[in-house]
């Protein structure tokens, strides 16, 4: 029996050793040493030159967007249009 319980404290006394080893606590010590420390000289650099934006969507008279919404508008107005009158054409709506 006392072997047992001598067995049980040496491996419980083991296990607490090993989680303890694994910790791993460092211990530093820093000498500072005083010198001179001069900060850089700030350079300057002149600012880019201002570029110019134009923002808008296209819709004025001469811009290609424009004018490729009214093709494309027209074609689909002119294609409804001869849609409709073979409509009416076969259905005798003259």
């Amino acid at each position: 029996m006392n072997k047992k319980i001598l067995g049980a404290v040496l491996g419980v006394a083991v296990l607490a050793a090993s989680s303890a080893a694994s910790a791993h606590v460092d211990l530093a010590v820093g000498i500072g040493v005083p010198g001179y420390y001069a900060a850089p000289q700030p350079v300057y650099v002149a600012p880019p030159p201002p570029v110019a934006v134009a923002y808008g969507y296209g819709y004025d008279d001469g811009g290609w967007r424009a004018r490729e919404w009214r093709e494309r508008r027209e074609r689909h107005w002119r294609h409804e249009a001869r849609r409709e009158e073979r409509w009416r054409e076969r259905h005798g709506w003259d």
